[in-house]
């Protein structure tokens, strides 16, 4: 007995060694356990889950939609877009399609319920074609363009905001539209300006640029297209008043366009005058 109990002895150097071991050897097991049995089970190793497309869906369905996939969402930013409704989700980290685990929090960016005010820059005095950079530039649109005899033609005479006359520095909702009162130069009659192949903003820098507003009509299918004007009237440098309307028919290049009773008029003229 008293063999044994000396045999382990921890003032000895043989009997401490042997404590260390046992220690170190406890250590290492337990170690062994944390990482390959308690933490891949803590942290669902091996369970993930795909990144669903939510950009465009109302912040209104996220609750239910991601709840249901054991994720969660956070507000992370907000901006502007007139193009859809307020409370859209414009942007999502991570990115749909990415690969997560369970009970990961999806960042999102939504689109707000007031858009942003912006002050109207001053465009009295300044040329027309000006006015529509100027606006543009400040996240505005052109309106209506309306003639005030004067002999500046296309000078900017007054500004008007929802029927209103409204000074220069006056803060209103981004996105605004802005009639413009402009000079007529003396002159009623332009010639229209021919713009059969131009894109709609090409086109508008001409137009409103001889005082003439503008229609536009969709020919067939022009979702994910540079759509082209492919017919207007009245036709290229037919004489027309000034302020008047240009409709214009825009869509895929070379597709066809619906004829109306004046092209029919015309084209049977072109026909007797081919007869005699």
């Amino acid at each position: 007995m008293g063999l044994s109990l000396k045999k382990f002895k921890t003032d000895s150097l043989k009997g401490f060694l042997i404590h260390f071991a046992i220690v170190v050897s406890l250590l290492l097991i337990l170690a062994l356990l944390f990482f390959y049995a308690y933490l891949p089970g803590a942290t669902n190793k091996d369970q993930t889950i795909t990144v669903p497309p939510i950009e465009g869906m109302s912040i209104h369905e996220l609750e239910d939609f991601l709840g249901k996939r054991n994720l969660r969402w956070e507000v992370n930013d907000s901006s502007y877009s007139d193009e859809v409704p307020p409370l859209t989700i414009l942007k999502q980290f991570p990115a749909a399609g990415s690969l997560v685990k369970e009970n990961r929090k999806i960042f999102i960016s939504v689109n707000r319920v007031q858009p942003p005010t912006v002050p109207i820059p001053n465009l009295i005095d300044g040329s027309l074609l000006n006015a529509h950079a100027v606006l543009k530039g400040n996240e505005l649109k052109p309106g209506k363009i309306q003639l005030k005899s004067s002999p500046f033609l296309n000078l900017v005479l007054e500004m008007e905001y929802e029927g209103r006359p409204i000074e220069a520095g006056t803060r209103i909702p981004k996105g605004s539209i802005i009639d413009l009162v402009v000079g007529d130069g003396g002159s009623k009659d332009v010639p229209t300006p021919y713009v059969i192949g131009f894109t709609v903003e090409d086109a508008k820098v001409l137009l409103f640029g001889h005082n003439l507003n503008i229609t536009v009509e969709l020919v067939g299918d022009t979702l994910g297209m540079n759509p082209v004007i492919l017919k207007q009237k009245p036709h290229p440098y037919e004489n027309i008043r000034v302020g008047d309307v240009v409709e214009l028919w825009v869509g895929k290049e070379g597709s066809p366009v619906p004829e109306d009773e004046d092209d029919l008029e015309d084209d049977g003229m072109e026909d007797e005058t081919d007869i005699e």
